[in-house]
């Protein structure tokens, strides 16, 4: 390795963009995904990657199998896997706290070796909520062990996690600028982490196992408990009573108004659906009117809603005679939901976003670091890790949450769920690993070969295919591909490795340099993303390690496996979105997650060595 490489033009331009992005993706100012776009045209601009590759990051492998793996994570889940998933845990942990919690996070563990980790800790959101409803168990005490086995699971195969998926193709990329003498670097194979991936998720499973009941929060959680039941919604959110009925009269201030004026009036009781000339709607339009023989759903205690109906001369009722099927448990009720750091609600209100016109959905309140807003509710701009509280019919729940804007933490009935092609679904998938397995065919066309079987099959329809993708990390990862070729190509990756031997003392042991990568990758990723984390940073290590003797493929794997070595912030999607439902503080994560992820590092370098 040359260490005396000069700085050229090409160098300092891509050393430019990767301080560049940095920045953006540290203040948060643009969106990432917008980051990686810019970052995209600047390098086609700049002339570092030739116009015909520019885009090469869309159909890369990597790409495809994040796709894939979304889209059969959907398809397991339209069968009812995690309703029978929930039921099992039940009866093997025979109501034992601890037994439950191992069983719970071991299997989201497995899980996670096949799937996205946001996928699956979407997918065990409303598992956790059941089990915990169920045995009384409080989120906080159940979701931090989940996340955690889902983020050390996704270590378990190539296909876990997206750094994991990039890296095949990162090493592929790296071959065509590896000095003369060296050997190819060859992709790895499906389950070349495993070792290691075994080894985090006993760890995690132990930490909490043993050590579980001191590290985390003691009490009942302040923000949120799964029971959904009129209590709770009292307790959580001051949302109580029953459901009543108030008919306009033609002396009723009320007529007139619209919807949304009469709920900002004082000491109403929470609205939730209006009958205008025979036509019934539960969460009605802000601007639908008010006239003489309207009918509106209310919901409170009886006292303020007959005060209420007094004051406005209208007319109460509990019977319900317009509203019974709209209020019948198994069509419409109370539901939480979680904004995750990938929505495109961040930063918008709900009335901006006219949830109940485009949406159906009524907004309550909104869980805030243990701060519940109810007051005008609906001109608060929603911010991730948000808990918002809705009331709706479930299939209008069902039908946006496929957008993955909200995950929804209750359990409630959906639609278009299909039992009966459970077995059809787990044998399609257990063929795809099989197919995986042999290294004769490309991951990404084992996983789709999987896709394509479910749509034949029926698991799922072609629209829920495309409604699984999170189009936002689609982006990121192929936008972002095309400037660890840049950080190769140009000479900048082999630049900076020289440089950082030349300033080390001679004869350091290799273990050293592996732990110091593997915690520079970890500090990347604490502020962009850990995608950006393994595209900028595993050129560099493949370069330190040729300077350093050293063997590439264990420092590009030490890189990809740290990237996903965050359990202290939000800015890990797993973690931002058991934030909110468990009422965790940032407090709370640190304390946690800090000595998980030193010993995360020591695991991961120390199994790198035993196995290369």
């Amino acid at each position: 390795m040359d260490t005396g490489l000069a700085l050229t033009t090409d160098m300092k331009i891509v050393l430019g963009l990767v301080s560049l992005t940095m920045l953006l993706f540290v203040f948060q100012r643009v969106r990432a995904d917008l980051v990686a776009l810019v970052v995209l045209v600047l390098l086609g601009l700049t002339g570092q990657v030739a116009p015909e590759d520019l885009f090469n990051g869309f159909s890369s492998n990597a790409v495809i199998s994040v796709i894939a793996t979304m889209i059969l994570g959907m398809g397991l889940d339209r069968t009812g896997a995690l309703n029978r998933l929930a039921g099992w845990l039940l009866r093997r942990a025979h109501g034992v706290e601890r037994r439950l919690l191992l069983l719970t996070s071991s299997v989201a563990g497995l899980n996670s070796s096949f799937m996205q980790n946001p996928s699956v800790m979407a997918l065990y959101l409303p598992v956790a909520s059941r089990l915990s409803s169920r045995t009384g168990l409080p989120l906080s005490r159940m979701l931090m062990p989940i996340a955690v086995a889902i983020v050390m699971g996704g270590s378990l195969t190539m296909v876990g996690n997206s750094p994991l998926i990039l890296l095949n193709d990162l090493l592929v990329g790296a071959n065509a600028n590896l000095p003369s003498g060296v050997a190819t670097l060859e992709p790895l194979n499906m389950f070349a982490p495993l070792p290691i991936g075994l080894a985090l998720l006993a760890f995690g499973l132990a930490y909490f196992h043993f050590f579980g009941a001191r590290v985390m929060r003691e009490g009942k959680d302040a923000s949120v408990t799964p029971g959904r039941t009129q209590s709770y919604f009292a307790r959580t959110y001051g949302i109580e009573g029953d459901v009543y009925e108030l008919t306009v009269t033609a002396e009723s201030p009320l007529v007139g108004m619209t919807f949304g004026e009469a709920e900002s009036l004082h000491d109403a009781p929470v609205m939730l659906a209006l009958k205008a000339e025979d036509d019934a709607k539960l969460a009605p339009a802000a601007d639908s009117r008010i006239w003489v023989g309207s009918v509106i759903g209310v919901m409170g205690p009886r006292q303020q809603v007959a005060d209420f109906a007094q004051n406005q001369f209208l007319r109460m009722s509990g019977r319900l005679r317009n509203f019974g099927d709209l209020f019948n448990p198994s069509r419409a009720g109370i539901s939480e939901a979680v904004i995750p750091p990938t929505s495109s609600f961040i930063g918008k209100t709900a009335n901006e976003l006219q949830l109940r016109r485009h949406m159906g959905l009524r907004l309550l309140a909104i869980n805030r670091d243990k701060e519940v807003l109810t007051d005008d509710v609906r001109d608060v701009p929603l911010r991730a890790g948000d808990m918002m509280v809705l009331h709706s019919f479930w299939q209008a729940l069902a039908e946006n949450s496929k957008e993955r804007d909200f995950v929804v933490v209750t359990d409630y009935p959906k639609g278009e769920q299909r039992p009966h092609k459970f077995k059809i679904a787990m044998a399609i998938f257990a063929v795809t690993v099989l197919i995986a397995l042999s290294s004769r065919i490309p991951t990404s066309i084992a996983l789709m070969t999987g896709v394509a079987g479910m749509l034949v099959c029926g698991v799922l329809k072609m629209d829920e295919a495309y409604a699984a993708i999170n189009w936002k990390t689609v982006f990121l990862m192929a936008c972002l591909i095309p400037l660890g070729w840049a950080m190769d190509a140009s000479g900048a990756a082999a630049w900076v490795a020289g440089h950082s031997i030349d300033q080390l003392p001679t004869g350091l042991p290799v273990w050293v340099l592996e732990l110091a990568v593997a915690l520079l990758t970890t500090a990347f990723s604490l502020v962009i993303s850990h995608v950006g984390a393994t595209i900028v940073v595993v050129p560099l290590a493949i370069n330190l390690a040729l300077a350093a003797g050293a063997d590439p493929t264990a420092f590009a794997l030490i890189v990809a496996l740290s990237a996903s070595n965050n359990f202290m912030t939000q800015s890990n999607p797993v973690m931002s979105m058991v934030t909110g439902p468990a009422g965790y503080t940032a407090r709370d994560l640190w304390r946690v997650g800090l000595p998980l992820s030193l010993a995360y590092t020591l695991i991961v370098v120390l199994m790198v060595n035993l196995l290369f």
